[in-house]
């Protein structure tokens, strides 16, 4: 099930400029990673994709456990996605890796009641941009009750398999979904893909959790507003 405990509270940057309030009201397009941010760190479900994607390599490459693990996180560190690295350094085939990582049992997975209520109040236009695949987002959106919500998804594959952050798939996705920048919030668990998206204008939240290499860049000033917990920071919206 959906695990939100939190004891932290949503905070606000505090660096050289304050990040002035954020109206809802005002904003034409929300615009939502997946993995560890529509649904939390703490849920364990992008674990379960990380050991697909290790069986994948040891498969691939006849490797061992902690040969492949370290060239996911190689690829992973240097390219955005293991998969990116593994087209660019091994020539792999993006949908045979998409199909077999993602192939993932989530039937354990509750609604996530608090969520779908705070998207419900939430003014204007949902959207889903993930570096995984369109399947994969449908599968878990489905499952913790929120599909509803959202007008579209951005995968992978719409970016060309090129991953967040590189800013090629970002103007992709605006023009996809005509979407106006100054009018937009992305919302993120990794903070360094935050950067083009305020470099085109959005107002950007970093949702905060422990991962290392979640918080990558996270002291530039295009963060503009820091949360623990998804549901907490919409609710404190309104």
């Amino acid at each position: 099930m959906i695990d939100r405990t939190s004891s932290a509270k949503t905070t606000r940057m505090t660096d050289q400029k304050e990040t002035p309030p954020l109206d809802p009201s005002e904003i034409e397009c929300w615009i939502f990673d997946l993995d560890n941010t529509l649904y939390p760190a703490a849920s364990n479900l992008f674990e379960r994709v990380a050991a697909r994607i290790t069986e994948f390599i040891k498969l691939e490459f006849d490797l061992g456990d902690e040969q492949a693990t370290k060239l996911r996180r190689h690829t992973f560190r240097k390219h955005g996605t293991t998969l990116r690295g593994l087209m660019l350094e091994h020539n792999v085939d993006p949908e045979r890796y998409l199909d077999y990582v993602h192939d993932i049992d989530v039937s354990d997975v509750a609604p996530d009641q608090p969520l779908t209520k705070a998207l419900g109040r939430l003014p204007g236009r949902k959207i889903i941009y993930t570096n995984g695949s369109h399947g994969h987002a449908e599968r878990i959106m489905k499952q913790i009750g929120v599909a509803a919500h959202f007008e579209g998804i951005f995968d992978i594959m719409a970016g060309d398999y090129v991953p967040k952050p590189n800013p090629e798939p970002y103007n992709r996705m605006i023009e996809r979904f005509a979407i106006q920048p100054s009018r937009s919030v992305m919302i993120e668990d990794m903070a360094k893909n935050l950067v083009p998206a305020a470099a085109l204008g959005m107002t950007t939240v970093w949702l905060r959790h422990d991962a290392d290499w979640a918080s990558d860049g996270a002291e530039g000033d295009h963060v503009h507003h820091i949360c623990d917990d998804l549901v907490d920071w919409l609710e404190s919206l309104f």
